[in-house]
């Protein structure tokens, strides 16, 4: 007997997790909330005001029924009746249009905080260091834009909004009753334990299921997102079993069903015991007031007004005894995202922070030593996938040295190849050196300039970077590329490919630039991916170039052709390279060898074969097959 948002406040309230009313949230929570809300002052205000005007409607509406009966129905007055009944149609239009402007209102209020959070949560995310990506577990991090930043914005708008017309409701409703018969409204609220108590239990038992089917849509969501993903998919082709991968799936969509259908049955119990309690207290008060309205003790139209307003009661009543649970929950939601917010991000730009020198220059580091960062450095807990995620070369555990004391000079236009086994700290230099990391101890300097003093824009218009996994978006060709240089045109776009050794690629694609590469660029071949990235970076066209690998993927006929390519690319520019081809190694102006973190090794080719060490074993073990296959000796 409850209206229908009454019921599904209700509902929402007891079959919310109350396991959220124990966490504590972080001092000063408040008050972020009321900065956060500031922007959106005037219209909460008025918001607000709508919904105390509205809450009043609720009792103007059963006093109006009450006079069309008493003072025109009983008494003959048909003309008191037709004004009665029109002001009855009026506060019903009233209210229709009342509620379509507070519903404008709660929109513009909702989806401006959720725009805003959202945007102040992506850039903050965007400035956070690599070391917080190779923690975090994607999606926790998604679910924070979404989840969180959603039940965040409920605390401005539907919690606050129900909180306040539920308690002018209730207010307004209990007065109006107990001016009417206050013996009758004594007997109705005798029957309140009735109605809450029950409705408790089922509340605690409905919590506990919608936190279980929650659980178990989160596992098949993972299990559908980890099999569905191009990665996800082929591995499944080539290693996993169809049928067990199908019973997997039903096994879990079985779970699924079986706790819908106990949560659906656990609903209509829930809301059959809530309306049956309300039909009682409805029979009660029209038995009792029909009797004292037989005994002209109570007028005919304030028992119909007073059946109208127990309608009315019992919803608020229900909705406030368990606010707490809603304002937790969105405050919860609110201290969520304050989380990532409040995360510092290690590499971070200077206020006083000076642009790289233009035109080529030297790549130096300086008595360098790097440790990766601690899982309690970088994130939360809320955010690891796992405690025991590592990071860097080769699975170097968090807090051991990866590098030390390492010093390095690429001159401009210097070709500087880096070797050594796997786990010896190279592709972490490389990482000092694109500033995806600062280092420990010591400096990385690029023109002469410590990178920690230099402007990101300039650091990113100054080095380009192909790493050995290239990613491409879910995008164009075009796009993929303009994504180095976003004011490119056609010309250059092509022009780029030719020089990659893309010119077949160019005629096969079906749209040419327009054609969608797919999933991480799944829908090209290896060494296509490979060579659309090399494009990226001619179109880049920067100062300094660094190649982790980067011809790894390709065969020896499209690295012949690549490696042109990059020979053209590299010539006046310096370069760091993870040697993977002895080519490489070979027309390097020199050699750096790495081993546990620190350089053993330096110079040319011919010099370090011919001392014996390292290197010479790794040419032995690595590279002397490919000169084998190079001159036709097998």
């Amino acid at each position: 007997m409850q209206g229908p948002n009454a019921t599904w406040t209700t509902f929402r309230s007891f079959s919310r997790d109350r396991g959220v009313t124990a966490q504590r949230l972080r001092p000063g929570t408040l008050r972020r909330i009321a900065a956060h809300a500031r922007p959106h002052l005037r219209r909460l205000v008025v918001f607000l005001a709508l919904t105390a005007l509205g809450g009043g409607i609720v009792v103007a509406t059963p006093l109006l029924m009450k006079a069309v009966i008493d003072e025109g129905v009983v008494p003959g007055e048909v003309g008191r009746v037709a004004w009665l009944a029109a002001a009855l149609a009026g506060l019903a239009l009233v209210e229709a249009v009342l509620t379509l402007v507070q519903r404008w209102y709660s929109a513009r209020i909702g989806e401006g905080l959720i725009y805003d959070l959202r945007t102040r949560v992506f850039r903050h995310v965007q400035r956070m260091s690599m070391a917080f990506f190779t923690r975090t577990q994607t999606g926790a991090l998604v679910s924070r834009l979404n989840t969180d930043v959603i039940g965040a914005q409920r605390a401005l708008t539907t919690t606050l909004s129900s909180l306040v017309s539920n308690a002018v409701s209730l207010v307004l409703v209990l007065a109006a009753m107990l001016a009417l018969s206050w013996q009758i409204t004594l007997l109705v609220l005798a029957l309140l334990p009735l109605f809450i108590l029950p409705a408790k239990a089922f509340g605690r038992r409905l919590a506990g299921i919608t936190r279980e089917r929650m659980s178990l849509d989160a596992e098949m969501s993972s299990l559908m997102t980890e099999r569905f993903g191009v990665g996800g998919a082929m591995l499944v082709k080539l290693y996993g079993r169809p049928e067990e991968e199908a019973a997997e799936f039903a096994a879990r969509a079985a779970r699924v069903r079986d706790i819908g259908v106990t949560s659906a049955m656990y609903s209509r119990v829930f809301f059959t015991g809530l309306t049956l309690v309300a039909a009682l207290a409805t029979a009660l008060v029209y038995g009792v007031g029909g009797w004292l309205a037989i005994g002209e003790g109570l007028e005919l139209g304030t028992l119909v007004a007073l059946a109208t307003l127990l309608t009315r009661l019992y919803g608020p009543l229900t909705a406030l005894s368990n606010v707490h649970v809603d304002v937790m929950t969105a405050l919860v939601s609110f201290d969520r995202v304050f989380e990532v917010l409040d995360l510092e991000p290690a590499v971070t730009e200077r206020p006083d922070a000076r642009p790289l020198p233009a035109g080529p220059v030297g790549v130096e580091l300086d008595d360098v030593s790097f440790r990766y960062p601690r899982p309690s450095e970088v994130a939360p807990a809320s955010l690891e996938s796992t405690a025991a995620v590592l990071a860097g070369d080769g699975g170097a555990a968090a807090g051991a040295w990866v590098l030390e004391g390492v010093s390095l000079r690429a001159e401009p236009g210097e070709m500087v190849a880096l070797v050594g086994p796997s786990g010896a700290g190279k592709t972490t230099l490389t990482h000092l050196v694109t500033r995806l990391y600062d280092p420990v101890e010591g400096a990385v300097r690029i023109g002469g300039v410590d990178l920690r003093a230099a402007t990101a824009a300039s650091l990113r218009d100054t080095v380009g970077v192909v790493t050995q996994d290239a990613h491409l978006f879910h995008d164009t060709v075009a796009a993929n590329l303009r994504y180095a240089r976003p004011g490119a045109g056609d010309g250059e776009l092509l022009d780029a490919l030719r020089a990659a050794r893309l010119e077949h690629l160019l005629s096969e694609l079906p749209d040419g630039l327009d054609t969608v590469v797919g999933d991480r660029g799944y829908r090209l071949s290896g060494g296509e991916r490979q060579r659309l990235a090399i494009a990226r970076l001619l179109l880049k066209a920067p100062a300094v170039v660094v190649l982790d690998e980067a011809t790894a993927h390709l065969d020896s006929g499209s690295e012949a052709a690549v490696q042109e390519a990059l020979a053209a690319a590299l010539r006046g520019r310096t370069s760091l390279v993870i040697a993977h081809r002895l080519s490489t190694v070979r027309e390097a102006d020199r050699i750096l060898v790495l081993d546990g973190g620190r350089i053993v090794e330096r110079g040319r080719h011919e010099e370090l074969l011919a001392a014996g060490g390292l290197y010479a074993h790794l040419y032995r073990t690595q590279f002397a097959s490919q000169e084998r296959g190079a001159t036709g000796v097998v």
